[in-house]
């Protein structure tokens, strides 16, 4: 009995272990190679229980979703001779499950060949073009500038300060677009696709990420920017110092002209004012011209006269009669 047991026991072992490695889950989103003797003989893509040969056959699990790449930043010459980074990424998948583990082995494999041949074609296409193609899709800012532009040129004729907002916004030099950027990532997919095709790989898009200018170009760029918005600035203080002097003369002339008309007014006034005086002054006359006189001359004292003033006077003095008599002479 205790040998039969045993028996049973080493067959039930066995057969437990005959059956793990006779079956394998594959996951939802993954595909499993087999592979027999290290060469693969077939592909299972359905997700659940599967069975294989046990101890021979060997499974590879391979994934079914779309994967991302992320290339190196490289310095790139376009064909205007400006040296640019341009980092891109790239959206792809394992085709042919059989033809990708006969050439990459694995993911890793993938993206080694996948940096060789992505990067290769965007340095071909890059350097084949200028670089507005690499940052603009079309040519609607100089469609909207030169609308602008014209809605400006109407406004000139009444206000002078559209003139400078017109200069400032079409400062530069705005290069049109024949390709664009959409249309340049199309020209590096269609080759590097054919090419990733043989290695059992589809590659579904390309991207630009990130353009800038090599480091030792965006300094002599920052200048020349610095030195465009500051010729724009010195347009619109020229045109300012012109509207200043401009008020200024126009305030200068229109004082003149008030004072001018203020002290012909004045005059006026005071003229009609003396005229009628006199009058007062003659029928004042005529009437009493002793009075008068009496008047005349306290008046001509009060004006002589101030507050804390010390004169000599003779006893005789004409001036001081009437004070010492109190009657006109």
């Amino acid at each position: 009995m205790p040998n039969k047991l045993s028996v049973i026991i080493i067959i039930l072992i066995a057969a437990v272990v005959t059956l793990f490695s006779a079956s394998f889950i594959i996951p939802e989103g993954r595909q499993a190679v087999i592979t027999q003797f290290g060469k693969p003989v077939r592909t299972v893509s359905e997700a659940g229980l599967h069975l294989k040969t046990p101890f021979i056959q060997d499974v590879r699990m391979i994934d079914l979703r779309i994967l991302s790449w992320d290339g190196n930043p490289n310095q790139i010459p376009t064909k205007d001779k400006k040296y640019i980074e341009v980092d891109t990424t790239a959206r792809w998948k394992i085709a042919d499950p059989l033809k990708f583990i006969q050439t990459v082995q694995n993911e890793n494999g993938a993206r080694t060949r996948l940096d060789a041949i992505l990067d290769g074609v965007t340095r071909d296409v890059i350097s084949s073009h200028n670089l507005v193609e690499s940052v603009r899709n079309s040519n609607n800012i100089i469609n909207t500038i030169e609308k602008r532009s014209q809605a400006l040129k109407k406004e000139r004729e009444n206000s002078q300060a559209g003139e400078i907002i017109a200069e400032e916004e079409v400062t530069g030099e705005i290069e049109y677009v024949d390709i664009g950027r959409e249309k340049l990532s199309q020209l590096i997919i269609e080759p590097a696709r054919e090419e990733l095709k043989s290695l059992g790989i589809e590659l579904i898009d390309v991207q630009f990420k990130r353009i800038a200018y090599e480091k030792s170009v965006q300094q002599k760029v920052y200048l020349r920017m610095i030195s465009e918005r500051e010729t724009i600035a010195g347009k619109i203080r020229s045109y300012g110092k012109g509207e200043k002097a401009k008020i200024e003369g126009k305030t200068s002339k229109d004082l003149n002209r008030i004072q001018s008309e203020s002290y012909r007014t004045v005059q006026a006034i005071r003229g009609g004012a003396e005229a009628k005086a006199l009058t007062i002054y003659a029928g004042a006359f005529n009437r009493d011209p002793d009075f008068y006189r009496f008047s005349r001359t306290l008046e001509a004292y009060e004006k002589s006269l101030p507050a804390q003033t010390k004169l000599l006077l003779s006893s005789k003095s004409k001036f001081w009669e009437i004070l010492r008599s109190g009657k006109p002479d």
